[in-house]
């Protein structure tokens, strides 16, 4: 291990543009955990033809590694799992498990361990995708097991850097307030690049009132890698709650 990193260094593979992974991860990490990030990049012309390029070339982006001791890879990319598809995205994790002897996994899939964790059957979605990705996303989450009861999309702006990773703060709560609580397990935030951590933060105690807790993909990307390799695992309540890591996030912020 690095001196850094007693507990564990995760690979952290992000799209190339996205602004809100490294931040969220540093934050969400326990101490004597740590992260070194890779790019995952591509020049395809479209957001979908991008998704697909990056998770079918994992290895190479890994390949940035080079020879560093890490306990294993995360994928910060829910958009490529939805592609890809289910079975798709297995497929890949496997060969890139079996090629760098870790634990692969992406943020669709931690977010499917978190669910499961929870008990939660019935999510519902606060999108900040396009409309067909966000469709391709629920087709995902149905393959995965899940029923989904309620959808909310953010409103995109099309003329910044890029209509995700340039979203408010604001937007994710904005989702999370328009949500009906009917018939719903567990309300989703998706998406890697659309900040959450200010959300999770502030409506914690509404999710509660509510009975419905309130994660993102983010969030479940972080504890999945603490999950992976603590001793006896991460139980899933701290994180939800925000025990788990609200004093690195008040120390953050001020």
């Amino acid at each position: 291990m690095t001196a850094y990193a007693a507990r564990g260094l995760i690979g952290l593979l992000t799209p190339q543009a996205n602004t809100t992974v490294e931040p969220e991860f540093a934050i969400l990490l326990p101490p004597g955990y740590a992260h070194l990030n890779a790019r995952m990049i591509s020049d395809k012309p479209s957001i979908e033809a991008r998704l697909l390029d990056y998770i079918e070339n994992l290895a190479p982006a890994c390949a940035q590694y080079a020879n560093a001791p890490l306990s294993a890879i995360a994928v910060a990319c829910t958009g490529a799992s939805y592609l890809a598809g289910r079975e798709r995205e297995a497929e890949l994790l496997a060969a890139l498990k079996a090629s760098r002897g870790i634990p692969a996994y992406t943020a669709a899939t931690a977010v499917v361990d978190a669910l499961r964790a929870l008990g939660a059957r019935r999510i519902a979605l606060g999108s900040p995708y396009p409309a067909a990705l966000t469709a391709q996303s629920i087709a995902y989450w149905q393959s995965q097991g899940f029923e989904v009861t309620q959808v909310r999309s953010a409103a995109l702006d099309d003329a910044r850097f890029h209509p995700i990773y340039a979203l408010p703060g604001d937007a994710a709560a904005t989702l999370v307030r328009e949500m009906p609580r009917e018939h719903v397990d567990a309300i989703l935030l998706l998406g890697t690049g659309m900040p959450t951590l200010p959300t999770l933060r502030a409506l914690q105690e509404v999710g509660a009132e509510a009975g419905v807790p309130v994660i993102s993909c983010m969030l479940c990307l972080a504890w999945k890698a603490v999950d992976l390799l603590a001793p006896g695992g991460a139980p899933i309540a701290p994180w939800v709650d925000g025990s788990a890591w609200r004093a690195r996030y008040l120390a953050h912020t001020g």
